[in-house]
């Protein structure tokens, strides 16, 4: 079998995270790229369902709020429960 090099874009992100997964599962991002490719020709199509996740607006808000959270250096955060009840009795 001859193999040709190919490049493509990937969010960078999303690369190093799919790079653990494989690593984790003994593969490296070509045998996986390879193993899914094979998967799409032999099933003739995308080798698994794709959708559009239908949440309502209040979850959405929600998921953007806990972003927004996460990241804002300002919002205090708490190491054990017990810190947390003293916080909330407060």
């Amino acid at each position: 079998m001859s193999t040709v090099p190919t490049q493509i874009r990937i969010d960078r992100d999303i690369k190093e995270q799919a790079g653990a997964l494989f690593s984790g599962l003994g593969l490296d991002m070509s045998s996986a790229v390879n193993m899914f490719l094979h998967q799409c020709v032999l099933r003739g199509g995308i080798p698994f369902t794709i959708e559009m996740p239908r949440y309502k607006q209040n979850i959405l808000a929600a998921m953007e709020e806990a972003r927004r959270i996460s990241r804002d250096p300002n919002i205090p955060s708490y190491d054990n429960m017990d810190d947390l009840k003293r916080a909330l009795e407060e």
